[in-house]
Parts: C-alpha cells; structure tokens; sequence
C-alpha cells in the first residue's frame, strides 16, 4: 500500500503486524496483494470531523488515458522502437478500510485471508456507524505484466519523492537518484533523475542511465527486511530538503544548542574524568587521551578528542589484523578487537569514551548531531556522501549511529544512506529525536 503521503499512516494487511500506535495516527486496512495510490488529505479531513470508529472507502480506477506507450530496445541496449498500447476505458473498484483504532488494525492483521479480514471488522463494527467515502485512485492488484509495472514506476517517481522514508536500504545517491544499498554504483557514471537502482545491481564507471526509469533488482540478490521504523518516518516525513545548506538563522540557533548542551554534558560527566584516568593510567600508562586527525566542514582538518581504549602501539597492530575486517568500505572493525583495553571495553559499550568529544563541540570543530567525524582517507571513497557530510559539522552522534544495524558486508552503505540522510533532512526535530535515541541505546 502506498499513500500520496507517509505521515503517521500506516499500511496494514492481513498476517503483518500494524507499527506502534502514537496520537494522530491512522491505518489503511487492505489485502495482503494490494497496491493502492491516492490522496489521503480529503478523507482525513472528513474522518476527523465526524470521527468514526472505521470509514469504509470504496476506490475507483479509471483510466486517465486510452494508450501506454513502451520503449523497446535491443540487446546492446539501443532503441529499436516506441509501442503504443491501446485499450478502452475502464473502471475498477477496490474495498478498504480507514481507521484510528489500532484494535481494529491488530484484528485485521492476524487474520489469515482478506476475506477473513473483511468478515472480521464487519462483526467489530455491528454496533458502530460506519462512514462511507469514495476516493480516485490507481489500482495495482496484480502487477505482473510488463506494462503496469512501468506505468507504477513512472506513478511513483511523479508523486514519491523520498521512498527512502519508508523503503528499508534505500538512501538518495543524488537529487532524485535513489539506491538499494545493496547496489553498487560507480561515482563516475552519468545518471538523469529521476532514477531508481534496485538492489544488487551494478552500474558501472562508463554507463548513461537516463530517468524517468530504473535499473531492476538482482534476481539473485537475497533482500533482508525489517520491520518499518515508524517513528523515524514521522521524522523524515516532516522534514524539509536542505542539500546541507541550513536557513541562515538556523545555523547560529544550532550552534548556540551545541554550546549549550556541551557545556551541560562536561559539567555534568566533571567526576567521571579522572576515575577514567586513573583507570587508563594503571592499565597502560600515559596518555589517557588520543587525538585523530578528522575533517569538519568545508573539509578543514581538526584534532578529534576521545578517551584512549586502545593499547599505545595499536595502529602499528592493525595491518596484521586486516584480514578480520568486518567492514566493507574504510572502516576497520574486528570482533574481540585485541588491542582494546580492558577499561577500554567499558568505555566503548557505555560510549564514554566519545566525552571528550565534547570540547571539540565547543571549540567548534564538531556539533553535537551530525555525521561522524572521519579522515580524509575515508572522505575519498565517494564523492557525492563527501561533499554532503563536509558541507555540515560532524557530530558527537548521528543519524548513522542509531539506525545502523552492523549486517555484514552493508556497513559502509549504510554509512552513506544515513549520512546523506541526514543532510537533506536536517532540522531541529530530527536532532532531538536522535540525542533521544542515543540515549536509549546507551541506557539499554
């Protein structure tokens, strides 16, 4: 199911679990196959004025023209000839249900076919005024031949402009070009939004893709999915595009919120300081702190500050452990990492090594959200994520860190994905929901 919109709307079918339920929420209630696009903004005008407990919607499909044309090419990929398809006009119906009762969605969904669905709400709402509404919309119960699958396409491409929000792995490589992070995509090629690459898919450094269009998922590309984290998407979907240039009076209001919450951050870990350094001292000797050499904005170089976790010949150990690099892209990381201290694994898992960090923030190197601080090394490896994160302060924490799931082999597109993310959505909403969910992880 797909709406002209994702705010706090939520797809519910037949055997899938609705998501959480939060004020002002609302859940669409159709079969298990069925895809659906309309406006939803008239019908929850309408639900909110005469607040039923269901509204039954009835949708109508007509066609808006009486041809499709396709495009055929060969094998080398050069045009062979534009087809025109006629049919005659027609009409199609579909049943679903609107509803802000998450009883009624959680019924719906344990319910094994859309028949059983349909007889169960029937029976919830026997002593409930049903409200009936018509809507226009585009009908996709079967989508199976070549032709309506390009006509959705095109539909989404007009009228979706972030499939990011709600499409687990899908990050925007470029203005109107969004990937699969399964995908690999040389910085090199020439892509025209808008443009959609699926997971698995390869395009080279020599390849033209022209959108509107896509390139197809990998059939043998194995997609794992998660469960839709709704709360993110009620975030994302209210935020604006930026391209990393923040309103000019939302730049100094940022940075007056880092000075303010760094200030309060190292009043309040003032005690923890020296039972840290006393801790690394006895372990392994002077310094108790480490210093890395890191890129802020507009690529200028800073000293990035953290509690030392590592023994002092650490770096000098790292080429014998490369073999164990978890990491797909720059990043090093190895499970039992032997030169870790053992203070050092406390510090890591409650993240108090990352204090530190906090002077930076007030020395303006770094702001307390953003994307994470790296070297230029690691800046090199993909021009367009290079130019987005260096045209912000990187951040204490980040969009990256909360969302990152550490599956193997991803890591480095998921560092993309978010950090791309989170340039083009920045806002202050979007800050405090992730100083939130930083939070809960450490305490959890």
């Amino acid at each position: 199911m797909l709406l002209d919109r994702t705010n706090g709307h939520h797809p519910t079918a037949p055997k899938e679990g609705p998501g959480k339920r939060h004020r002002g929420d609302f859940y669409l209630l159709l079969g298990s196959d069925d895809l659906v696009l309309f406006r939803i903004a008239p019908l929850l005008d309408r639900f909110s004025w005469l607040k039923p407990r269901a509204m039954r919607l009835r949708l109508i499909e007509q066609e808006p023209e009486p041809y499709v044309e396709t495009v055929e090419t060969d094998e080398q990929g050069l045009l062979k000839c534009i087809r025109r398809h006629y049919h005659s006009r027609s009409s199609a119906t579909q049943q679903a249900w609107l509803t802000a009762d998450g009883s009624l969605a959680r019924a719906w969904a344990r319910c094994e076919t859309t028949a059983e669905a349909k007889r169960n709400i029937k029976t919830r709402l026997t002593k409930d005024p049903i409200v009936p509404a018509v809507a226009h919309a585009r009908l996709f119960q079967s989508i199976a031949d070549a032709m309506r699958v390009d006509q959705l396409l095109l539909l989404l491409q007009r009228l979706w402009h972030r499939p990011g929000a709600t499409l687990d792995g899908v990050y925007e490589f470029s203005p109107g070009i969004w990937v699969h992070e399964e995908a690999r995509v040389s910085p090199e090629a020439r892509l025209i939004a808008p443009l959609w690459i699926g997971a698995g898919a390869k395009v080279g450094p020599t390849e033209v893709i022209v959108g509107p269009g896509g390139v197809a998922d990998n059939p043998e590309t194995q997609i794992e999915t998660k469960p839709i984290d709704w709360e993110y998407i009620r975030f994302a979907s209210r935020s604006r595009f930026t391209r990393g240039d923040v309103a000019p009076l939302s730049r100094p209001g940022k940075r007056l919120f880092d000075i303010a919450f760094a200030s309060a951050a190292l009043a309040a870990t003032a005690i923890v300081y020296p039972i840290v350094i006393a801790a690394i001292l006895n372990e392994d000797g002077w310094p108790p702190f480490f210093s890395h050499m890191r890129q802020t904005i507009g690529g200028r170089e800073f000293p990035c500050y953290k509690f030392r976790t590592m023994l002092k010949n650490a770096e000098s150990m790292k080429a014998e452990l490369a073999k164990a690099n978890v990491c797909d892209g720059p990043q090093f990381h190895i499970d039992d990492d032997p030169r870790v201290l053992r203070v050092g694994r406390i510090l890591r898992k409650y993240h108090l090594d990352e204090l530190p960090q906090f002077w930076n923030v007030l020395l303006g190197h770094m702001s307390v959200v953003g994307p994470r601080p790296s070297p230029e090394k690691e800046n090199q490896f993909c021009p367009t994520w290079r130019e987005a994160r260096l045209s912000v302060r990187p951040g204490v924490t980040g969009l990256w860190q909360v969302q990152r799931t550490r599956r193997p082999e991803n890591d480095f597109q998921e560092w993309i994905r978010y950090d791309l993310e989170y340039v083009q959505n920045q806002n202050w909403r979007l800050d405090l929901w992730i100083i939130f969910q930083t939070i809960r992880k450490i305490l959890t």
